[in-house]
């Protein structure tokens, strides 16, 4: 089939600042689907039906005219965060073109002079502002694509909340119109409150010296996580990650999570890791909901219950880990039952009870036992010495790509 499907991408200029197929295609169409603002962009000479997005937002009326001609406009470069993206996730690309201008963020990056391969970017529209705090390191350059108004404020004060205060915010509203304009200050002391809903959050990031340092890398401080003393700690739990080994895409099942430690390390791998946290105790449940936010990943989902009823119907995983219950029956089982082939079951012990069921595990599946020693150097009246945390035994196992 033909491209019947046109999503142009328009900019703050208007139809004058379209190329000649984009005209062409806005000509020829019988429906042109956008939002009022981009909608009152479009000359009288555009005969075609003009129609505003649904509330709340659907595809469908768009699908829903395959093989007539249709435009659908975009801000910028439709497939940046944009509906082309939306779009081709539903459409084979040989039903549709799309037809791009700069985005919004290489407006930005062109007007401050930075080069955009160096400035990470992170969507806040219809998200949650808390996902900015996986991307809080000092010297580190931001552009925010924001949700409306009130967003480069909510920003200012999350920074402040986080020790970023004396990072350097630029606001960029209307970017390539005759309305253009840039906002300028920092976040301890951000002065601007009446800022267009369509805006542009540009950070040099810059941390207070007792601003906590949180690397991506495994192994956060255990003071970064709010707990009950029910955590895996640091050295073990930048162990455990290794072997886990998350990968762009892939779900994992952190089985009585605890504070969720384990799930959200998994997430701040990369964004596209994505976990579920199985914990049945109310206190730890809040634990995990206030960890995720303040460590930068509220998309980990928490399902509230105990292995391994909690478990059944979950979207099956990628990768396992058991922080606790691997003596209660039918955990090991049905968790491994589930996990992908090619995946990885990682679970840890600490009593002779849970070891022996791991070793039991091991003589069916294979896989690896380790032990882990932890000491730490702590003082003895005038001396210091080695304090031996509670030795771990860890099961490391891949499951076969035929089972």
């Amino acid at each position: 089939m033909a491209p019947w499907l046109t999503v142009v991408g328009i900019g703050e200029d208007g139809f004058s600042g379209l190329g000649k197929q984009a005209r062409r295609a806005l000509l020829v169409a019988t429906r042109v689907f956008g939002s009022p603002r981009q909608l009152a962009l479009l000359p009288r000479c555009i005969g075609a039906e003009r129609l505003d997005w649904p509330s709340p937002f659907s595809l469908a009326p768009v699908l829903a005219l395959r093989g007539e001609p249709t435009c659908v406009l975009a801000s910028g470069d439709p497939m940046f965060y944009g509906v082309g993206a939306s779009l081709a996730r539903h459409l084979p690309v040989s039903e549709m073109q799309v037809l791009s201008m700069p985005s919004s963020c290489a407006l930005a990056a062109a007007r401050l002079g930075w080069p955009l391969q160096e400035v990470q970017v992170l969507s806040l529209v219809a998200r949650p502002l808390a996902a900015l705090n996986a991307h809080l390191h000092s010297g580190v350059r931001l552009l925010l694509l924001s949700n409306d108004g009130d967003s480069p404020g909510a920003v200012a004060a999350l920074l402040r909340e986080r020790g970023f205060g004396p990072s350097r915010m630029q606001v960029f509203e209307h970017l390539g119109g005759v309305d253009e304009r840039q906002l300028c200050g920092t976040a301890d002391d951000w002065p601007h409150t009446q800022i267009a809903a369509l805006n542009l959050v540009a950070i040099e990031c810059l941390a207070t010296p007792e601003a906590p340092r949180l690397p991506r890398v495994a192994g956060l401080p255990d003071t970064a996580f709010r707990h009950d003393g029910q955590l895996t700690k640091r050295d073990v739990r930048a162990i455990t990650l290794a072997r886990l080994a998350p990968q762009p895409g892939e779900l994992l099942w952190d089985v009585g999570a605890g504070c969720g430690s384990i799930g959200i390390e998994w997430m701040r791998a990369h964004p596209a890791c994505r976990a579920l946290a199985i914990e049945a105790d109310e206190g730890r449940q809040g634990f995990i909901e206030h960890n995720r936010d303040a460590l930068g990943v509220p998309g980990l989902q928490l399902v509230r219950g105990k292995a391994p009823d909690a478990l059944v119907g979950l979207e099956r995983p990628d990768a396992v880990f058991i922080g606790g219950g691997v003596t209660r029956e039918g955990v090991l089982g049905l968790c491994w039952q589930q996990l992908r082939p090619g995946g990885r079951l990682v679970a840890n012990a600490v009593t002779l009870q849970s070891e022996l069921a791991l070793a039991h595990f091991r003589e069916r599946h294979g896989g690896d036992l380790t032990r882990i020693h932890v000491a730490q150097a702590q003082p003895l009246g005038a001396f210091d010495t080695w304090r031996q945390a509670l030795p771990i035994t860890l099961l490391d196992v891949m499951k076969p790509f035929d089972a």
